[in-house]
């Protein structure tokens, strides 16, 4: 968990049992001397809480105070989903009390989103490894080996007819079009039936080693490993590369460990794309476009994260669900919020959806070749 992350949660759970806390009647502020009329001294501030209660008292209250149980959680969560429109007009006018603050469910939701993400990764690797246990177990037999060595002379066929059919359809485009050289042409096509050939035989002399009983090759043989060698050196994230390629368990902990600190990006990114969009209405400030990007996230955080715990079968379906249900979100949401009308706020979703994506896209894209860069 990153320490921003950290920081904010902390900055949250430490005001929340001093909610409800009221003094009992005659005590007086320990600062100032005051009479204390409620939670909090009207001369300093301070709080009247001494949180001198037990633990199990405080931890209840900070999960009370956390989900809402006194009923705004019932009234955010229906309307953040299906009323996003009426949820944002509530922020944006001062109706705050009667819902979770926007804050608090957006650093909810990205929690959630973390944690789904976190579990879906470690899902995968518990997967992986349990798939090579089977492997090696298969091919611990005789059965298991030559199921394996047929599989996989199979495939290498399969693979070097795929690879020559490829190569000769481009031979013959390439040979119609007057601009390319023929000598040139040929020299790819020749290229190209060599890489096909050395592949076609790399995975014939796996197949003859697991056939022997032999042990698989952890590296490649010494001749592609020296050319390996020569291409990385100077070339510093090809090496990287040739790294999270042999170690891909380690290269996703990087990403995941550098993305989900990026992922607060995305709230000055969408809030900044709001502003942008209706900077011809002034009466709408930072903070207003802020509110909304956080219910826009919220609500994005929360449909991913539940794509993430979804069994694979029903994953594929939820995605499009989701795929459709986001701009009818956003659009919703931009109705209500900024009062636009329907072209207007059609115009907006669409200005407001593709510079996000394609943001969202950068970020992604700036967290790979930063994690490809950690190794």
């Amino acid at each position: 968990m990153s320490s921003e992350l950290e920081a904010a949660v902390a900055d949250q759970l430490s005001s929340l049992p001093t909610q409800r806390h009221r003094p009992p009647p005659g005590v007086r502020c320990a600062n100032c001397n005051a009479a204390l009329e409620g939670p909090y001294c009207h001369e300093c501030g301070q709080s009247a809480d001494n949180h001198r209660r037990s633990i199990f008292h405080l931890t209840w209250e900070v999960i009370e105070d956390m989900f809402h149980l006194d009923g705004r959680l019932s009234r955010t969560l229906p309307d953040l989903f299906f009323r996003p429109d009426r949820l944002a007009n509530d922020y944006l006018n001062g109706r705050l009390a009667r819902h979770v603050p926007p804050f608090r469910t957006f650093l909810v939701a990205l929690l959630l989103f973390i944690f789904s993400a976190e579990h879906l990764m470690h899902e995968a690797v518990v997967q992986n490894h349990q798939r090579q246990a089977e492997r090696a177990i298969r091919l611990a037999t005789p059965q298991g080996r030559a199921a394996e060595v047929a599989s996989l002379r199979r495939k290498a066929m399969d693979d070097r007819a795929d690879a020559l059919k490829d190569a000769a359809t481009d031979r013959t485009d390439d040979l119609k079009d007057r601009d390319e050289d023929p000598a040139k042409v040929e020299a790819r096509y020749a290229r190209a039936i060599s890489e096909a050939d050395a592949d076609f035989a790399k995975t014939n002399a796996k197949a003859d080693r697991i056939a022997q009983g032999l042990p698989e090759p952890t590296t490649p043989d010494a001749a592609a490993d020296a050319e390996a060698t020569e291409k990385e050196q100077g070339a510093g994230w090809k090496a990287n590369l040739h790294k999270a390629t042999a170690n891909p368990e380690y290269y996703l902990t990087v990403l995941f460990e550098w993305g989900h600190r990026m992922a607060v990006l995305l709230l000055p990114i969408v809030g900044l794309t709001l502003a942008l969009a209706y900077r011809n209405k002034p009466q709408f400030f930072i903070h207003d476009h802020m509110l909304v990007a956080m219910n826009l996230l919220s609500f994005s955080f929360l449909t991913n994260a539940l794509t993430f715990v979804l069994p694979l079968p029903v994953m594929g379906p939820w995605l499009l669900i989701v795929a459709l249900w986001t701009p009818i979100n956003l659009f919703q949401t931009l109705r209500g919020a900024y009062g636009s009308s329907i072209i207007g706020a059609l115009l907006k979703t669409l200005f407001v959806w593709f510079t996000t994506v394609f943001a969202f896209g950068s970020l992604a894209i700036t967290v790979m070749v930063f994690a490809l860069g950690q190794l």
